[in-house]
């Protein structure tokens, strides 16, 4: 298990340096895991130990939430203020994301027989 820990906080490092020096618009944390799922990519599979670190981290993912939820709290007036305005982007955001998976599966999807 530390080895698999260990490959994640190197893959996380690395996107913190690559988006110090080369890519600042872009979060260090999502830069290390694009490296991290090329390295896999090109790898073909994945190893025993980052498979069991990456099964723990699902099993608490709503630990991490926590914060966020304590965050909203607190803004919560301003959340009210600004309610249409998060409302229409998040309706957006959705309508987005829904158009580029559906384009993307056709894309990847097609059957090759």
């Amino acid at each position: 298990m530390i080895i698999g820990l260990t490959q994640i906080l190197i893959f996380q490092g690395l996107g913190e340096l690559l988006s110090k020096f080369f890519l600042p618009a872009i979060p260090g944390p999502v830069i290390g895991l694009i490296c991290l799922l090329v390295y896999l990519f090109i790898k073909k599979e994945v190893s025993q130990d980052l498979g069991l670190v990456s099964d723990t981290f699902t099993q608490h993912l709503g630990l991490l939430f926590i914060p966020a939820a304590v965050g909203a709290i607190l803004y919560l007036p301003s959340l009210k203020q600004n309610s249409l305005a998060i409302t229409l982007a998040l309706l957006g955001s959705l309508v987005v994301t829904f158009s580029v998976s559906i384009l993307v599966l056709k894309f990847f999807g097609k059957d090759k027989s």
